[in-house]
């Protein structure tokens, strides 16, 4: 198979979906406005999730000039320094990976991208009025309708980004009473529901 043949092919995997991993504006647990850091296992597994189920860019979400500073140095050591070398099959995932200021500097990238206003949904831990089922979602995914999906960190998306919102999607729960999963762990069990090969499960 030819190279332009080949990335035609795996260009075509890629959905109208983006991704944004927010750290600024999040609530803290006494449901306080803060800006949470940036974490090397967060970007390395949402990027890996990313990639596998088509993702077009991971966004990282932060104003601050010392985590986007921290984040770059992750990202040069695995796009062009000796981890690009040692495994490139993490370098392809990380290259899905885009910084931005703010969630208004996203919108207006995301929106200029696709040349439309994509649906934002938000995600949460908790239930809200605004819910889209994830079939709907999926539906409007596959429909070629460009997406964009807010993942918060710290204890979650600050209430008035909540209500900015075009939806949110439904909680990610179990059976028991315990509902603190990992940021990267919902953004993976979301991306597959959203946009995972439901013939082969």
């Amino acid at each position: 198979m030819g190279r332009n043949v080949k990335a035609v092919i795996e260009k075509s995997r890629r959905f109208k979906v983006d991704l944004a991993l927010v750290h600024y504006p999040v609530c803290n647990k006494n449901n306080e406005t803060i800006g949470s850091a940036i974490t090397n296992l967060d970007l390395h597994d949402i990027a890996r999730a990313g990639r596998t189920f088509g993702i077009d860019t991971f966004f990282v979400v932060t104003p601050y000039e010392d985590q986007q500073q921290i984040a770059r140095e992750i990202l040069d050591h695995w796009l062009t320094g000796y981890g690009a070398r040692y495994n490139a099959k993490r370098k392809e995932a990380l290259s899905i990976v885009d910084i931005c200021d703010s969630l208004d500097a996203l919108y207006e990238r995301v929106t200029e991208k696709w040349q439309q206003r994509p649906t934002v949904l938000a995600t949460c831990a908790g239930k809200q009025d605004n819910t889209s089922p994830y079939a709907r979602v999926r539906q409007e995914i596959m429909a070629g309708k460009p997406h964009l999906l807010l993942f918060g960190t710290g204890w979650g998306l600050t209430p008035d980004v909540m209500s900015s919102v075009d939806a949110t999607l439904p909680p990610i729960v179990g059976f028991g009473d315990y509902n603190h999963l990992s940021v990267r762990s919902a953004a993976a069990i979301i991306c597959d529901r959203l946009l995972g090969d439901i013939d082969s499960a």
